[in-house]
């Protein structure tokens, strides 16, 4: 019995030990008892603070007392003050004189600058035309998306919106198309027009013609008001072109050696009157590159010329039997397809410069046309007998007499104008040599789209030229009556 006293006393003593070790470990860590209630009672004080300026109630004297308990925030220690300082431009430099209002200004804040410039835009353009807003209201709403990341979930669907309309494929048969006002109804013209392009970024259209005139148009389906005209004196417009970048126009004349370029961005009309080692006395019929390198002449006697875009110089000349009658880049710009009257394509290499292959245009007597499709697919050949074969761009690539995957034979007179929409889901023939000749036909199926042109409508005079808008939303015909119709393709939700 007296054993079991002293076990007792010994465990007592254990357990005593181990409070005392604990003891001094919390003071080692929090610095007592007495430091540590402290400290609890400060949290516990901060967490009410915390609650209380989180709190979304509407009393303002109670958000008002919670913040004064307690001191402002400090300033992060990565803020540089200098660098909130509004940098300055200096205004003395002769390229922005123009942009000062009075003498006494010297230097503009970056934000004032960028002011005057939209002012100038503005005033050089008529007001500010709609494709810019759109832009400016898109510019904006990004910039609230990225600020308040709970919008971004809704702002991914609205950018993404018109690709998922988009990703249905076109269906065959009819044609969801809506004529609008004609794209030049602002300034028409009573000659025929040569040219009527869609500018490759901006919802502006480009017309010109035999009246020496190139005029640009802010595209909206009402009116399509002018933004713009120049006139180009004794110089009838044979062809015009944007620059793969739209900054530039350039036009060539019907009876001239010399061509212009009119540079958008500084608002001047550049002649270029000969290119050294070019020996040809017209310039008429020209391509531009994709990638915005290359000019491509079409020459006389079968040669073709390559000039430098940005220097206008002349980089090389090749040659084919027969005549060069027209020419395209493949999408990428690495090789010029040429169609030459005796029925023969001609594939070039563009930076060798050399004849990759040659193959025969199946069942053609003289070609007249020829055009890629944007996804480097399909290769169509427009004939004098208003026949199109269309190819598979490979077969062309690897034999000299490939078969075409489809004839098309819906006209009945020289094929002058072939072109693909940017899906490759339509691909539109015209002949300039009768009234009303244009068909759009569907791809893959390639039938015609039985509702176009619309009988009845007899507005497609000689249809000198036809493009498609960047993302297939709108169709032009250039006409010899001088008008550039427009039309509206529904199943594309975008310009």
């Amino acid at each position: 019995m007296a054993a079991r006293p002293k076990k007792r006393r010994v465990t007592a003593t254990a357990e005593e030990e181990e409070e005392a070790v604990e003891r001094r470990l919390e003071e080692l860590l929090f610095g007592g008892e007495e430091a540590l209630v402290e400290r609890l009672q400060l949290g516990q004080q901060t967490n009410i603070g915390k609650s209380l300026l989180d709190d979304d109630s509407s009393d303002s004297e109670v958000e008002n007392e919670a913040k004064s308990d307690f001191p402002v925030s400090k300033k992060a220690v990565w803020v540089d003050e200098e660098d909130e300082a509004e940098e300055l431009v200096d205004m003395t430099h002769r390229f922005r004189k123009g942009l000062l209002k009075n003498t006494t200004e010297k230097a503009l804040s970056v934000g004032q600058l960028q002011q005057r410039l939209k002012e100038q835009f503005q005033a050089a353009m008529g007001g500010t035309p709609s494709w810019a807003e759109n832009k400016e209201k898109k510019r904006r709403k990004d910039k609230k998306n990225v600020e308040d990341e709970s919008d971004e979930d809704e702002d991914l669907l609205q950018k993404t919106g018109n690709f998922v309309t988009r990703s249905d494929s076109l269906p065959k048969g009819l044609l969801q198309i809506k004529h609008c006002k004609d794209a030049n109804y602002t300034r028409q013209s009573n000659v025929k027009l040569t040219a009527s392009q869609f500018h490759p970024a901006a919802q502006v259209i480009m017309t010109a013609g035999l009246d020496q005139s190139i005029a640009l148009f802010q595209v909206d389906e009402k009116t399509n008001p002018k933004i713009q005209s120049i006139y180009l004196e004794r110089f009838p417009v044979y062809k015009a072109r944007f620059s793969a970048d739209g900054e530039q126009v350039i036009a060539t004349g019907i009876r001239s050696k010399m061509f212009y370029v009119y540079n958008m961005m500084a608002g001047k009309i550049i002649p270029v009157y000969s290119v050294r080692g070019l020996e040809e006395r017209k310039v008429k019929e020209f391509e531009v590159s994709p990638d915005g390198l290359f000019l491509l002449l079409l020459g006389t006697s079968g040669y073709l010329h390559l000039l430098s875009m940005k220097t206008k110089e002349l980089v090389g000349s090749m040659k084919i039997n027969g005549k060069a009658v027209a020419a395209t880049f493949s999408p990428d710009g690495s090789t010029i397809y040429t169609h030459s009257d005796d029925g023969a394509v001609y594939i070039w290499d563009v930076k060798s410069r050399k004849c990759l292959t040659r193959f025969i245009d199946e069942g053609c007597l003289r070609g007249t046309s020829i055009a890629v499709s944007r996804n480097g697919q399909y290769v169509a050949c427009g004939s004098s007998s208003g026949i199109v074969n269309v190819y598979s761009q490979d077969t062309c690539l690897h034999q000299t007499k490939p078969k075409p995957m489809k004839v098309i034979r819906n006209l009945v007179t020289a094929v002058t104008s072939l072109a693909f929409n940017p899906t490759t889901e339509i691909l539109a023939i015209a002949s300039k040599s009768t009234d009303h000749a244009v068909k759009m036909i569907h791809i893959p199926s390639f039938t015609a789209f039985s509702n176009f042109p619309v009988s009845g409508q007899k507005v497609i005079y000689l249809a000198q030229e036809m493009d498609f808008s960047p993302r297939s939303g709108f169709f032009s015909i250039a006409t010899n009556r001088g008008k550039a119709l427009l039309y509206r393709l529904q199943h594309y939700a975008d310009f």
